[in-house]
């Protein structure tokens, strides 16, 4: 969501985050690497292209990059990760904390994060609600 607006770099670098965060848990499920698919389609081809696809050695020097960018960039990139971390239902400690970590080092307010997760719960309520609107015959 809103990936669109990261430079080259930034993409990049959060492409190494999600691929931390779907892995940080164990073997990606599914449901994970159908999230990975729609993000990499909306990073681009140039980005997938030139990316490794390896998680990074030091994910600390990963978030500490975002550190210096901008509030609206570690909201984007926030909000893609806790979307990560909540797409298969299963809420893992080790997501749980690094999401926690990177919410510190993003200075990103208990209220900001609260918010950005409801984004994320609403978006996914809205995508069910259509899901139900497009199989139930009665609404079409």
């Amino acid at each position: 969501m809103f990936l669109g607006l990261l430079n080259r770099k930034e993409k990049l670098k959060f492409l190494d985050l999600a691929i931390y965060m779907i892995d940080v848990d164990g073997e990606p499920t599914l449901v994970e690497k159908r999230l990975l698919e729609t993000i990499k389609a909306e990073l681009g081809k140039e980005i997938v292209d030139e990316y490794t696809f390896t998680r990074s050695d030091d994910v600390d020097m990963t978030i500490q990059f975002f550190t210096d960018s901008n509030k609206v960039v570690r909201n984007i990139i926030f909000l893609n990760l806790s979307k990560i971390m909540l797409v298969d239902d299963f809420y893992n400690t080790s997501e749980h904390i690094l999401l926690e970590k990177i919410q510190k080092a993003f200075q990103i307010t208990p209220e900001k994060r609260r918010e950005l997760i409801k984004l994320v719960y609403e978006e996914k309520d809205l995508r069910e609600k259509v899901k139900r609107a497009l199989e139930d015959e009665e609404t079409i």
